[in-house]
């Protein structure tokens, strides 16, 4: 009797697996838009010569390539007229310079030309402080037993708009968060990371940057959109609901994802001892 039990009780198990199968919901599908990448990022203690910006269109939900945009014209001139030639790496949608001159505090507007279609950003260039220290602690987190560090830094006595990325080599993708100085201008300030599954030796990737207020706007939508979402990096995929600050001059209906940002950042690497 006992066996005979054991019996149908595979049997059930079995026409239970048997009626697992994947379901794709059939979503509605809008039509391919543009997706401008420029982040332009100045490295403090490099000339920051080197820069990209990589164009790209959406794509359906269950699709896991990204089509890449060639055959655009990419340029970012300042305000001092100096033009410069972001040139394609062949069939990459990724383009590049190697002679831009980054000034902190100066005026450029990105103009990519598309399919006819012109799509422009202007930004001012945001300068950062500099990183002053990080210290580890052994008993962060919320459980009070992961590894914690803190990234420190002098707040300047004005108004500033700060980005953090967070890379550990554990993840996939980074980790970002973002702050202002509106309640503590001019303090000492600080970043705190930690995660359950850091351990001695991981290597984290550390960049601190200064953004706009217009930036820091737009990253704190999409931070909530990707938490709300189940997380992952608010980066990987623009959402569809958040506008940048890249304008459509032949159709504002027809606009662009992405932004156009300029930041000097911060970096350092981190192992946790």
């Amino acid at each position: 009797m006992k066996i005979t039990k054991y019996i149908a009780l595979i049997i059930v198990t079995l026409i239970f697996i048997s009626c697992e199968e994947v379901i794709n919901v059939d979503l509605n599908t809008a039509a391919p838009r543009l997706v401008i990448d420029a982040a332009i990022n100045w490295q403090k203690g490099t000339t920051g010569a080197e820069q990209k910006i990589i164009l790209s269109t959406t794509t359906d939900f269950y699709s896991n390539v990204i089509p890449k945009i060639s055959g655009a014209s990419v340029s970012v001139k300042s305000n001092k007229n100096l033009n410069y030639i972001f040139s394609e790496i062949p069939n990459t949608g990724k383009y590049v310079c190697n002679n831009f001159k980054p000034i902190l505090g100066e005026t450029y507007t990105l103009t990519v030309i598309y399919r006819g279609e012109t799509y422009t950003a202007t930004e001012t260039m945001q300068s950062v402080t500099p990183i002053l220290s990080i210290s580890q602690k052994n008993n962060g987190g919320f459980s009070g037993k992961d590894y914690e560090i803190q990234v420190s830094f002098q707040d300047p006595m004005d108004k500033n708009f700060y980005l953090v990325k967070f890379f550990p080599d554990i993840y996939k993708t980074p980790s970002y968060s973002i702050l202002k100085d509106e309640f503590t201008n001019g303090n000492l300030k600080s970043w705190q990371f930690s995660d359950e599954d850091l351990k001695l030796g991981t290597k984290i990737d550390i960049a601190h940057y200064g953004v706009s207020e217009l930036y820091y706007n737009y990253v704190n939508k999409i931070i909530s959109i990707s938490n709300s979402s189940g997380g992952g990096s608010p980066f990987q995929t623009p959402p569809a609901t958040v506008r940048g600050n890249i304008v459509n001059q032949n159709d504002v209906n027809n606009y662009a994802l992405g932004f156009f940002s300029l930041s000097e950042v911060d970096g350092r690497d981190y192992v946790i001892q």
